[in-house]
């Protein structure tokens, strides 16, 4: 998908697709609520700061695009930020307002869900979305718990004993967790609490223990990536034009030899490949019950050594591996897996968040606009259905980030009604103004460290 779009290009539109399509979900989910309860809704915008000429008053909403292209907002009668904050959602509104018609003439349990339903918004579309791609696609069942190879050459210390695993060993438990699927591996190795990791094996009698501290994030990230599944030789997809359909390669050839080397797992194949850019290679495949004799020759192409990880030509065919089982949904088993889908995205959302707030993961792991549209762009690349998967994931990480208790936000508004509800009445205008403008500045700071973080990344 987009093969021809240049990459900048590319990122810049899908970053503008993705932030616009979420930003218009969350600012809908407030103007609804609002509309539901009474409240007279002055300007519905996409984006901040002054608006452009693109708008329109229809009834008594104002509708417009603003010159910042960095969120949008509901102005609500007798709901105005003030300073700074206020500012970036553009002039006041006019007119005066009756007080049923405004937010703080609505009950207490009305301004909750008014302020509520921009997250509850996020959170249900990115519910639609997965379960959307569930009915439509289905699902690739991850049931392989089977080690393919074990890379010890970048791990810490306290993980060395990862060594005495093999290729062809199958993971039965982590900590005591059974694992049903390498995404249970990998998140069992990533997030397990104690820094004592027990993995056992299947006819060991003994567990490979490692230790590294979860605060060690970076650490457990090598440990992850160190291990890689089990995948068999077998070829999926073969794209045309590309040396591996030159050479007469089907979907369901299983690789047998390659240039003498008796292949058993896909790197087996892919280690070959690589390690001869422009040479002929010859294969054996059996198809069927015949064993095909075949030569292909692997096209130069930039990547990096198995090695070193440094940047080297290597050898590409142009084919893919078989994907994993594809299961279909009906309609309520696609909105079960929506649900499913999202869950775990809330959960890899809040330990991202946990291991930030505990010091666990780098202030320098944040991105922000162009770290979006850099993997909105990489993701629309590789299709719609992964550019929707990753749609859905970020509203679910937009509608969590809005939940952070910093004024300016929903989750700041919903601390100060909640103040009010143990109050008995609401916090003063002067206090609230004061900790609108130090929730506005925290804003701005993890904002302009998000954007600094992007610049550093374009010259690494």
């Amino acid at each position: 998908m987009f093969l021809s779009v240049p990459p900048v290009l590319l990122a810049i539109l899908a970053g503008i697709v993705v932030l616009g399509v979420l930003i218009l979900v969350h600012e809908l989910g407030h103007f609804l609520a609002a509309k539901s309860v009474g409240i007279a809704v002055i300007r519905f915008s996409f984006g901040l700061g002054p608006r452009s000429p693109l708008r329109v008053t229809w009834g008594e909403t104002e509708y417009c695009v603003s010159w910042l292209p960095f969120g949008g907002y509901v102005k609500m009668a007798g709901l105005e930020e003030e300073g700074a904050a206020g500012q970036l959602e553009g002039p006041p509104g006019g007119g005066t307002w009756p007080k049923e018609r405004t937010f703080d003439g609505k009950p207490l349990w009305a301004r909750i869900y008014v302020i509520a339903a921009g997250v509850v918004m996020n959170a249900a579309f990115a519910v639609l979305v997965y379960a959307l791609t569930a009915g439509v696609y289905g699902v690739r069942e991850d049931r392989v718990t089977t080690l393919g190879s074990v890379d010890t050459t970048r791990v810490p210390l306290g993980a060395a004993a990862l060594a005495q695993l093999k290729s062809g060993d199958r993971i039965v438990r982590i900590n005591g967790d059974t694992m049903t699927g390498w995404r249970d591996i990998q998140a069992a190795l990533l997030t397990a609490d104690a820094s004592m990791i027990r993995i056992e094996v299947a006819g060991r009698a003994q567990p490979v223990v490692i230790e590294v501290p979860r605060s060690e994030q970076q650490e457990r990230a090598d440990v992850a990536q160190a291990l890689t599944p089990w995948r068999e030789p077998v070829v999926g997809t073969v794209v045309a034009g590309q040396p591996g359909a030159a050479a007469g390669l089907r979907t369901g050839d299983r690789i047998v030899r390659a240039d003498s080397v008796t292949v058993r797992r896909w790197e087996d194949f892919q280690a070959v490949l690589e390690d001869h850019p422009g040479t002929p290679v010859a294969l054996v495949v059996r198809r069927g019950a015949s064993e095909v004799p075949l030569t292909v020759t692997p096209r130069p192409s930039r990547g990096r050594d198995r090695a070193t990880g440094r940047p080297a030509t290597v050898g590409k065919i142009g084919i893919g591996e078989m994907p994993a089982p594809l299961r279909r949904y009906g309609v309520a088993g696609s909105i079960g897996q929506g649900f499913r889908e999202a869950g775990g995205a809330a959960a890899l959302v809040l330990y991202t968040l946990k291991g930030l707030v505990l010091g666990r993961l780098s202030p320098r792991d944040l991105g922000g606009p162009i770290l979006i549209g850099q993997i909105s762009g990489e993701v629309a690349r590789m299709g719609l259905e992964p550019f929707l998967s990753f749609l859905a994931l970020f509203s679910i990480n937009l509608a969590i980030l809005n939940l952070l208790p910093i004024p300016v936000l929903d989750g700041g508004h919903l601390v100060f009604l909640l103040f009010e509800g143990v109050r008995g009445r609401p916090l003063s205008e002067q206090v609230r103004q004061r900790w609108t403008q130090v929730g506005f500045a925290v804003l701005v700071a993890i904002m302009l460290l998000a954007l600094a973080n992007d610049v550093l990344r374009l010259f690494r």
